[in-house]
């Protein structure tokens, strides 16, 4: 149990994290992937690359300092990080490799002793988080054994079938090697996949949504393609995937997290901006399975019509479903746009010029796409009246990226 004088020390240590808490992380990372570089193929090296784990973990420890004395409200921060921390078969003996680098990382920055109070401090603190992230993995863990189809850590599965979707966007469909049946997961949950990278000589993870409703046969993902290694992340990984054929294998983690679909029979708007559409997808195939009950606007933003992935699938669904609502923005319409009116507004999404039937005030909302963009539309929302809880965001880490 931490002791008052220790939550003080930590306390004391807000204003170096606020300044130098980067610095900080990076050369833990470093210190950690040098001596354990096993680890290589379980964190992502795009996001080490272009220090956004860095930053991420920074944003983490930092928050965990200041709100030392009541963790409780860092409650959907641990709810979200554990589901990533499952994604990729994290386990309890990784947190003492975690919380051995950490300590000595501190000692080495501050340039204080290991035996110094501070480090006895941080180490009592990081104990007791430790064992909040593990009991809560333990217990998704648990939930994966009892459901039927799922399974533990990494998978076996072929890539059945590429499907074109724009000229980024590829999907994905995914088939278990063993044959064996496949979980019934939340519309808007993600996959971790694992690859291998021949410019790293490593395996390498990156989590993506499901893009589909559960289906029997089938995991579908669909990956926006990213050619910029390292700066960009999700560079390697994506490049990887594009390049690999009908039939190649790759690792699969089930599928987990905490950002799906809460009520099909309520009003429901999906909010996405470009490869953000993924999980609003899988949300609206799902209440298309139960004949959606009720009324759905399905809102998207992205450049073009040459990057609108799934365009055809949700005019299909749109003629077959009058309560079926679409509005669409393209930044930049390209001449095929305008000659086929395939879009509502040319430039950005302004939820404050929309009409209000398509933004009512007693449905859910998803939001899904850039850092950026969804706090935007949370904005917009927050301004014509809807209740900030019914107001739900696909955050991809503490510091908006994927924290693989």
């Amino acid at each position: 149990m931490i002791t008052e004088s220790q939550k003080d020390l930590v306390k004391a240590t807000v204003p170096v994290l606020r300044e130098s808490g980067v610095a900080l992380t990076s050369y833990f990372y470093n210190r950690m992937l040098t001596n354990n570089p096993d680890l290589k193929e379980t964190f992502n090296m795009g996001h080490q690359r272009s220090g956004a784990q860095a930053q991420a973990l920074a944003g983490a420890v930092l928050a965990y300092a200041e709100n030392i004395d009541d963790p409780s409200v860092l409650a959907p921060v641990i709810e979200l990080i554990a589901h990533k921390h499952v994604s990729l078969n994290i386990q309890a003996p990784d947190y003492n490799i975690v919380g051995e680098n950490l300590l000595h990382s501190i000692s080495e920055v501050l340039k204080i002793s290991m035996d110094d109070p501070l480090i006895e401090a941080w180490g009592v603190a990081y104990g007791q988080l430790a064992d909040v992230f593990i009991n809560a993995e333990k217990a998704l863990y648990e939930q994966h054994q009892q459901t039927k189809g799922s399974w533990l850590g990494w998978r076996q599965f072929k890539i059945a079938k590429k499907d074109v979707e724009s000229e980024e966007i590829t999907s994905f469909y995914l088939a278990p090697v063993d044959g064996g049946d496949l979980p019934k997961y939340e519309a808007g949950q993600y996959i971790s996949v694992r690859v291998f990278v021949e410019d790293l000589g490593l395996k390498q993870p990156r989590q993506y949504t499901l893009s589909n409703s559960p289906q029997s046969d089938y995991l579908r993902i669909s990956v926006k393609r990213e050619d910029e290694k390292g700066e960009l992340a999700g560079g390697w990984v994506s490049s990887t995937l594009h390049s690999l054929p009908e039939g190649a294998e790759i690792e699969v983690s089930a599928p987990t997290g905490n950002f799906f679909l809460i009520d099909p029979n309520k009003r429901n708007v999906f909010i996405s901006g470009g490869v953000g559409l993924t999980p609003m997808v899988a949300m609206l195939n799902q209440l298309i399975t139960q004949d959606m009950p009720q009324p759905v606007t399905f809102i998207h933003a992205c450049r073009s019509g040459l990057v609108h992935a799934m365009k055809k699938h949700i005019q299909a669904h749109q003629a077959k479903f009058p309560r079926l609502s679409t509005f669409t923005a393209y930044e930049f319409p390209q001449p095929s746009d305008v000659l086929g009116q395939d879009y509502d507004v040319a430039g950005r999404l302004d939820l404050a010029s929309m009409d209000n039937a398509l933004l009512p005030q007693d449905a859910d909302y998803y939001l899904c796409g850039p850092m950026p963009f969804m706090a935007e539309q949370q904005k917009a929302l927050i301004a014509r009246g809807i209740p900030v809880e019914n107001i739900h965001s696909e955050a991809f880490g503490t510091g908006g990226v994927k924290l693989s």
